[in-house]
């Protein structure tokens, strides 16, 4: 591949797995629920899986199909590969944790009304709480080794 079409592929990734890590570390800043009242958390919490259930999956997924590119394009130079690999270990991760951990938890959340929420509703936000947590940690350090993969990639292309 020459390096115009790197830099593309680059800049799609990096984009892609941002704004991934950026929604994941706002919803982490700027929607803590435990101050929430049932009705709100409910509210709150079925919108946003309404808008990002989808959306956020389909970003992490295309920014692995880039990021798999790049590690191939840089397959001769094991440094940048062993960084792009890293950043691939960082997205399959989030992912299981949202696959395996997070949506099954909004899956029954979305069933809930105000007159169906479980008695232990506060016990099923802070478990999706912490994974939430944790993805959004495992995005932040994927998206800042992508980052740092690319850079040290472009550096390689000099010389």
């Amino acid at each position: 591949m020459t390096p115009g079409i790197s830099t593309l592929v680059q800049f799609a990734a990096i984009v892609l797995i941002s704004l991934v890590a950026g929604s994941t570390f706002g919803v982490w800043r700027g929607y803590n629920p435990m101050s929430f009242s049932p009705v709100t958390y409910l509210e709150v919490h079925q919108g946003t899986v309404r808008g990002l259930n989808v959306l956020l999956p389909a970003m992490a997924a295309a920014s692995l199909v880039l990021v798999v590119a790049l590690a191939f394009m840089s397959r001769d130079r094991a440094p940048v590969l062993m960084m792009y690999l890293a950043a691939i270990v960082g997205i399959v991760a989030g992912g299981a944790v949202t696959r395996l951990a997070n949506q099954p938890i909004n899956a029954d959340i979305m069933t809930w009304t105000r007159e169906t929420m479980p008695s232990n509703w506060t016990e099923i936000r802070d478990t999706w709480w912490q994974w939430h947590v944790i993805r959004t940690f495992i995005s932040v350090a994927t998206a800042s080794i992508l980052i740092a993969a690319v850079f040290s990639d472009r550096n390689s292309w000099n010389g």
